[in-house]
């Protein structure tokens, strides 16, 4: 028995890529909410874990946390709008604005059509969820929402929050894949932009999950160090 064999040779023509570089950063840390506080808090070794102050955690077995320190909302956004959105997407907007000052960017300087917005977030709202179920649980079953629950907390909204307050028109979604998602979506932004999909990204990630259920889900995962006694020294994961 004779056995004939093909080989079939496909020659794809190689694109050329364009040269992607980083412009301008931000930075909302519990290390510093500049990117130079970050930076220098880096390099000092200095720890961002500390007792928590958003909610009573004196019955959690991880009381504490590395939160983002010295936050006041109403210093970056109207008290209005502030309401209007997850703390999450607060941290992504006051960053964002900080990142587009750095590069120089502004609706005059700008074609908001080759913009584009790609940030990451493991979960996207999760006070807010919280806050609105545990609301309706202390009622009597009649249903009373805010309107802005489900905008609030959906993941891709700070990627939204972030387009409509800097009027960019590009590629704009949401990436995530738990701890990896603001790598993701870098790596996306770096690719938008070498396939000419774009000519400037906004690109990183946002996250905001210390509240009861956030601290309780991942205690009761094992996926926390409980060494309260010492919270600088422990192996921490920043929330």
């Amino acid at each position: 028995m004779v056995t004939h064999a093909k080989a079939v040779f496909i020659n794809v023509e190689l694109m050329e890529f364009k040269r992607v570089v980083i412009t301008g950063m931000g930075a909302l840390t519990p290390l510093g909410n500049t990117v130079d506080e970050y930076w220098n808090g880096l390099i000092n070794g200095v720890s961002g874990a500390a007792p928590i102050t958003q909610f009573d955690a004196s019955k959690f077995r991880t009381r504490f946390a590395c939160e983002v320190k010295n936050f006041e909302p109403t210093n970056f956004l109207d008290k209005k709008e502030a309401r209007k959105i997850d703390r999450f997407s607060q941290f992504a907007l006051v960053a964002s604005d900080q990142a587009m000052a750095d590069a120089g960017l502004n609706k005059e300087n700008i074609n908001p059509d080759r913009i584009g917005v790609v940030l990451g977030s493991g979960i996207g709202g999760l006070i807010t969820f919280q806050n609105e179920v545990m609301d309706f649980a202390k009622g009597d079953g009649t249903p009373r929402f805010n309107p802005f629950f489900i905008p609030k907390m959906i993941l891709d909204i700070a990627a939204g929050q972030v387009s409509m307050r800097h009027n960019l028109r590009g590629p704009n979604y949401a990436v995530t894949s738990a701890c990896a998602s603001s790598t993701n979506a870098m790596i996306d932004a770096i690719n938008l932009l070498r396939l000419g999909k774009a000519d400037i990204i906004v690109t990183g990630g946002s996250e905001a999950v210390i509240s009861e259920a956030g601290v309780g889900g991942f205690n009761a995962m094992k996926a926390m160090s409980e060494r309260n006694d010492d919270p600088a020294a422990a192996c921490q994961q920043t929330l």
